[in-house]
């Protein structure tokens, strides 16, 4: 199928803006059978090449991960008339092609609770060991995680309860790896307890967060905070342990958080995004771990579709993606100047 033949969708996650070895950025899109894949030309733009189509029959969800080595791993959930199954594939250069599609199964072999599975997660270690996490038939968690060789080990069953049917937020911090997810009256929790050691249920919060919608991020040497849209529409909350819910406003769409560290003037800072309700990107920055002093959202560029998403480019600069109306990327790029101010948007 040629890429000129299908258009991108909204992407459910916002991880899909990723950066290679060499500095180029690439960017990931869902779109009818597979998903579309824009490279920059060289690192820090402006021009793109792409889309390219990357096929991926009977997808129904998708995620990405990238390790400490830069490859990017894609995991999908796919429907055929054989039933429910999990598949990955790695790309180990910027731009090149992925390898070949091996399957990982289902927790489940009865097909009626194999089709019961929700959206997988996804979060590489620090050893460049690759864990998948899905929602499985019973509202607990189930993992598959590859082996110090590099085969993939068994569906393990994590436990837990009435976790809603949605992508968790997996994230690798201080070697570890940690995963959260929503549930009917809190954020269940599984971590690791040493880095590529077993996962297990650690203290939830006792909060609630709209399914699908948080992000982790690694605030601190061995911290995550994790970043949602507060259930019942009250804009953006930050969730940490020892800090509780902080609520950080804006007027989010309940879909998926976007939030990157980074230096901005010399201070250590962590930038967000979401999509609005009105369909346009909204963006804003605070020191890490200092959201409690309140963060000011900006709306800007063109109503959009799925969620936004960020990186930094090849030349330093904070970069704003997101997928017009339309089916193309547009992203807009930290200006030269003082604070967090952005360039136009650009169509690639």
């Amino acid at each position: 199928m040629s890429s000129r033949s299908v258009q991108a969708a909204g992407p459910a996650t916002s991880c899909w803006l990723l950066r290679g070895k060499d500095g180029s950025l690439s960017a990931y899109a869902p779109a009818d059978g597979g998903l579309l894949r824009w490279t920059e030309q060289r690192p820090g733009g402006p021009d793109w090449t792409g889309p390219r189509f990357i096929e991926a029959p009977g997808l129904t969800h998708a995620t990405l991960a990238q390790g400490p080595d830069t490859y990017v791993h894609l995991i999908t959930r796919r429907t055929t008339a054989k039933g429910v199954e999990l598949m990955h594939t790695t790309q180990y250069q910027t731009g090149r092609p992925f390898g070949p599609w091996h399957s990982l199964g289902n927790p489940h072999k009865e097909e009626d609770r194999a089709r019961a599975v929700g959206a997988p997660a996804a979060a590489v270690g620090a050893d460049g060991r690759v864990h998948v996490f899905v929602r499985n038939a019973a509202g607990g968690l189930s993992l598959r995680s590859q082996g110090k060789s590099g085969k993939w080990e068994g569906w393990k069953d994590l436990k837990g309860s009435h976790l809603l049917d949605a992508m968790p937020a997996a994230v690798a911090v201080g070697g570890r790896v940690e995963l959260l997810v929503p549930a009917d009256e809190q954020l269940s929790r599984w971590c690791q307890e040493e880095p590529g050691g077993d996962f297990t249920e650690a203290e939830p919060f006792a909060a609630t967060a709209a399914a699908g919608s948080v992000t982790g991020l690694c605030t601190a040497d061995d911290r995550v905070t994790y970043y949602g849209c507060a259930s019942g529409g009250a804009g953006v909350a930050a969730y940490r342990t020892g800090a509780g819910a902080l609520a950080l406003g804006g007027a989010p769409d309940g879909g998926p958080v976007a939030v990157l560290r980074t230096p901005i003037e010399g201070y250590d800072c962590t930038v967000l995004a979401y999509r609005g309700s009105n369909g346009r990107p909204a963006i804003a920055a605070c020191p890490t771990e200092g959201e409690a002093d309140g963060l000011w959202w900006t709306e800007t560029g063109e109503p959009s579709t799925g969620a936004p998403a960020l990186a930094v480019d090849g030349e330093g600069r904070v970069v704003l993606a997101a997928i017009a109306g339309d089916g193309t990327l547009r992203v807009a790029r930290q200006k030269a100047e003082p604070g967090l101010a952005l360039a136009a948007w650009t169509r690639a």
